[in-house]
């Protein structure tokens, strides 16, 4: 216990350069996740999500056994994910099937491949559950660019994009391109779902890309204001995720999701009290003289 809260080897391990190196990475990360969790949320995309992870995890095991960057091969893989997802999965009666084809099948190759590898097994551990020492200038590099285009990309397709997600119907009606707006929005959810299997593994990056904008759609109807408090609870799981770690040397995987969870539970709570008062206020009222007198 003392290890896991000990404050002077946690500040030591701050100035590291690959643990802060790792920390700009996640404050990359859960920027973009913050982004495009509510989108995600409300296109009821979550399983969509979990599935492009575990085709990541499938090129991340590639690249790990042809000796290439595991950023690439995760890139890769969540992006051939996300075209599937895609173009298999057109009809919404037949998209959970899909995803659970593509994803049982991602993590049976994925396996095989790790299989064959020979090298160290924390390498395929990381894979799984993240691992921030593995985490490179180059890779650094690849994130950054690969946020800015996801960012710059949702900006421009933003208002279309929630019109579609708001009403499909109404949105077609309209002329907007709702067919290639989909399979555009997963390729995006794909390269950030690559973005976090360095960092949360590919098992669990669904914590950042989910989680923290199901806890702000608890607390506001508001697009803009969920997607404000998916940022800010995306970058406090993924930034103390780090910071919790690092003392312990225990995955960082855990520590995210575990605060994740938190904001969570503690969303929840908020929703359910503000939903108790105020049907108390409409009880009151309903009960109350003047409620009770009405106009013949």
């Amino acid at each position: 216990m003392d290890k896991l809260f000990d404050v002077e080897l946690t500040a030591r391990l701050l100035q590291l350069d690959f643990v802060l190196m790792a920390l700009g990475a996640a404050a990359v990360l859960g920027l973009v996740a913050g982004a495009l969790g509510p989108l995600i949320v409300m296109r009821r995309m979550s399983f969509a999500v979990h599935g492009t992870a575990e085709l990541a995890f499938t090129g991340a095991a590639a690249a790990l056994l042809l000796g290439i960057g595991v950023s690439y091969g995760a890139l890769a893989g969540a992006v051939i994910a996300a075209l599937l997802l895609g173009l298999l999965g057109g009809r919404e009666s037949e998209r959970d099937s899909v995803i659970g084809v593509i994803l049982s099948f991602g993590l049976g190759l994925g396996v095989l491949l790790l299989w064959f590898y020979d090298g160290r097994s924390s390498n395929k551990f990381g894979i799984l559950v993240g691992q921030i020492v593995a985490i490179e200038q180059q890779d650094l590099e690849l994130l950054v660019g690969s946020a800015v285009v996801v960012l710059i990309v949702l900006a421009v397709i933003y208002r279309p994009l929630l019109f579609a997600t708001v009403d499909p119907a109404v949105a077609v009606a309209r002329g907007v391109p709702v067919r290639w707006l989909s399979p555009l929005f997963a390729v995006l959810v794909g390269v950030a779902t690559a973005l976090g299997v360095q960092i949360v593994g590919a098992l669990l990056v669904v914590a950042l890309m989910v989680t923290p904008a199901a806890a702000a759609a608890r607390v506001t109807s508001s697009p803009w204001r969920a997607t404000v408090l998916a940022v800010v609870f995306a970058e406090a799981a993924a930034l103390g995720g780090i910071v919790l770690s690092l003392a312990p040397g225990a995955p960082v995987s855990f520590f995210v999701t575990a605060i994740s969870f938190t904001i969570y539970l503690v969303c929840r709570v908020i929703a359910y009290l503000r939903g108790r008062q105020r049907s108390l206020r409409d009880l009151s009222g309903s009960d109350s003289p003047r409620a009770a007198v009405r106009p013949s």
